[in-house]
């Protein structure tokens, strides 16, 4: 049983369940398979604040290397390096395998390249190790097609969000011969010792995190070949519930993992929001000549000696950022004004009823996403409450619930209706006075900024 789910549901049963699962197996030696990537070096440094041996491999010993100082650098703590040691696929891959609890691959997000480490994994793992893909997306399914019995049974996909020691969202992947057990202790490791905040998702394209915030983020990435960079991140700016803007987090994550993740969920669904899914041309082209965001020194946005530039997607250049006019938007100042006060509801107000183009398209992204996100309940989890968690941890993101929930489920239908998106039964159901966001703990004010 999901230890979030016990039977009697008291703090006292899940304390002992905790316990027990903890005390049923160990986790003294990690090995971060692709430590000398983002996502490999992050984990990598995350694992060594719980576990006392974490092993950094790469290609070469070199690029582990590298992938430590990264990670030293990254939270600058000396624990990282006192628990951390380093090696090559081809010198000290089966010594390390040995001895290992947990193998965590982070290699590129490729099938192909993944399932070849797999195969050395497979030859040199102890039978009850577990084995963990932070995979953002590629199905559990086919990465365990294949395997011997001990491995299918010890394997799932443990997917972080980057980076890992500041974002602590996580999602937990069975595949169909997942143990159960071994499912269940992991994440009661992952949110005891590790601190994260775990959900549960299918094996589904992009799981659920990814399969909902790209599909927003893409739509964006399309409204930018329309309206331009800067005046999209204005109109699904920070008071329409998130930390980063939308094209300033595609650039964050950088436009090759943009890419892989939405070409995998555009290949392999088929849903009622599918066209907003394709990637635009404009990025396709100019991904090709090497614009991949931040990690290439820019993307949709840059810095210069001058200051702030922004790309003009069909050219190709950037333009300083004060000299791109924006139309007059007088609500989102109005809305800031009362997130600074706690009013939150009452912003959400504002946003229904602004006049102009631009608050009709802020409303129909916002209600593409909270439509998107209450369509895939029973397809990519059990419940809407499995996919707010994870907005909201993974994407600091508010999380569709609470923006129904202030809104009021019969202003939210009425959005969604205006802005041509599916309105979900859930919603067209509900009445008056019904909440939907069940996380009681959470501060949802950290979701609406006051700018």
């Amino acid at each position: 049983m999901n230890s979030d789910q016990l039977a009697d549901g008291s703090v006292t049963g899940r304390i002992q369940s905790d316990r027990a699962l903890l005390a049923s197996r160990q986790i003294k030696h990690v090995v971060v398979l692709g430590a000398n990537g983002t996502m490999g070096y992050g984990s990598a440094a995350l694992f060594t604040t719980a576990v006392p041996r974490v092993t950094f491999l790469a290609r070469t010993t070199k690029k582990a290397q590298a992938g430590l100082d990264s990670a030293i650098k990254q939270v600058r703590s000396a624990t990282v390096a006192s628990r951390a040691d380093v090696g090559s696929y081809q010198d000290d891959l089966e010594a390390a395998l040995e001895t290992a609890d947990l193998i965590f691959e982070a290699v590129a997000e490729d099938m192909a390249i993944k399932q070849q480490i797999f195969d050395l994994v497979e030859k040199h793992r102890r039978p009850d190790s577990i084995v963990a893909t932070v995979s953002s997306g590629l199905s559990i399914n086919q990465l365990a097609a294949g395997r011997s019995d001990s491995f299918r049974a010890n394997f799932c996909g443990l997917h972080f969000f980057n980076p890992p020691n500041v974002i602590v969202g996580t999602e937990l992947v069975a595949n169909d011969h997942t143990d159960a057990e071994m499912l269940d202790f992991l994440e009661v490791f992952c949110r005891l010792r590790l601190g994260r905040e775990m959900v549960r998702t299918k094996d589904t394209p992009a799981f659920a995190g990814n399969r909902v915030g790209f599909k927003v983020l893409n739509e964006c990435a399309q409204l930018a070949d329309q309206l331009g960079p800067l005046l999209v991140d204005k109109i699904v700016g920070p008071y329409t519930g998130r930390a980063l803007t939308p094209l300033a987090t595609i650039d964050l994550v950088g436009w090759d993992v943009h890419r892989a993740i939405v070409d995998n969920i555009w290949e392999l669904t088929d849903d009622e929001a599918k066209p907003t899914l394709k990637l635009p041309d404009s990025m396709a082209s100019l991904m090709a000549k090497g614009v991949l965001g931040r990690k290439s020194g820019g993307g949709f946005f840059a810095r210069s000696d001058q200051g702030n530039t922004v790309l003009d997607l069909a050219s190709g250049s950037y333009l300083p950022e004060e000299e791109i006019q924006l139309p007059p938007m007088p609500y989102v100042a109005e809305i800031a004004d009362l997130y600074s006060q706690a009013r939150y509801a009452e912003g959400m107000q504002i946003l229904l009823a602004a006049k102009g183009d631009e608050a009709a398209l802020a409303r129909k992204v916002v209600a593409g996403y909270i439509s998107y996100a209450f369509m895939r309940v029973g397809e990519v989890c059990e419940s809407i409450t499995e996919i707010d968690r994870i907005m909201g941890a993974g994407f600091n993101w508010a999380p569709p619930s609470v923006l129904v929930d202030l809104m009021g489920p019969a202003a939210a239908v009425r959005m969604l209706g205006e802005a041509g998106v599916a309105v979900p039964d859930a919603l067209a159901n509900a009445g008056p006075s019904d909440r939907f966001f069940q996380h009681p703990t959470v501060n949802t004010g950290r979701f609406f900024v006051a700018a």
